[in-house]
């Protein structure tokens, strides 16, 4: 066993060692670590194509694994990741997730907010606060309560929530899945860091399961920098691109093909 043990270290410590070059590679160059916090039902796997487009472009990642057990849990989990970055720091947020880089976005590290079909309350403001005076998107006409836990149905999954997507890939993300604990959404937040850093927006205007209307009017409400895509509420997996390309926005960096946001959308590319 202790011999086991003892291979299994020296055959990870050239990759040890690699990563923490290529960690001092990135302070050097001066990109900023982007910091992904996934929403309600997903997990950090959601953000796995967005990631690999990001890191093809040179920029550190790390993928939050916030345990959606309250707003103060993930909020903690978020700021780990802050605190343990080399650098500056791009934070984004899905979903759920963009309460959560609301309330922990204020860090000096933080240079940019980035909300993807998100939440972004208000100071003393709630999640669930965010949807009065909007239509009730069906996926959420659709949520199942069990232990205080909020759920999809892999068919409610599959129709309201990533119909965007092969059906083999929905079935994945609904056994990915990661319940919500209902009184998060009841949680004000303190502070609002989009009152304070530059924010970008990507609206998914075919989502199911928060307005387009809602997602629209926030981003206007916080100033962000904003597109629309055709796409469901899970598009860091539907429209990884157009995502991945916001967040490069966001960094000081082009999107990958050199176009800007705004000449893409016009144009109508995916």
């Amino acid at each position: 066993m202790l011999r086991s043990t003892l291979l299994a270290l020296l055959m990870t410590a050239p990759l040890a060692a690699t990563a923490l070059e290529a960690s001092a590679r990135h302070v050097d160059s001066g990109k900023p670590t982007v910091i992904l916090v996934h929403g309600a039902f997903a997990d950090a796997s959601s953000w796995d194509k967005v990631v690999m487009r990001l890191t093809r472009q040179g920029l550190p990642v790390v993928a939050v694994d916030n345990p959606l057990t309250s707003l103060e849990d993930d909020v903690a989990a978020t700021r780990r990741a802050i605190d343990a970055a080399p650098g500056k720091v791009v934070l984004v947020g899905h979903s759920w997730g963009g309460t959560v880089i609301t309330a922990a976005g204020d860090d000096p590290k933080v240079s940019a907010l980035v909300y993807v079909a998100a939440f972004a309350p208000d100071v003393g403001q709630t999640s669930a606060q965010q949807g009065e005076h909007f239509p009730v998107a069906p996926g959420l006409q659709r949520l199942q309560e069990h232990d205080g836990y909020l759920s999809l149905s892999r068919e409610a999954v599959a129709s309201g929530f990533a119909q965007d997507l092969k059906p083999a890939v929905a079935r994945r993300v609904f056994e990915h899945q990661l319940p919500l604990k209902a009184a998060a959404l009841s949680e004000p937040v303190r502070v609002a860091a989009w009152k304070s850093k530059p924010s970008w927006y990507v609206v998914s205007r075919e989502d199911r399961m928060l307005s387009p209307q809602l997602q629209a009017a926030t981003a206007s409400r916080i100033g962000a920098h904003t597109r629309s895509i055709a796409a469901s509420h899970v598009s860091p997996l539907s429209a990884p691109r157009d995502v991945a390309d916001a967040i490069l926005e966001a960094s000081g960096l082009k999107p990958v093909d050199g176009t800007p946001l705004e000449r893409r959308a016009a144009d109508g590319a995916p």
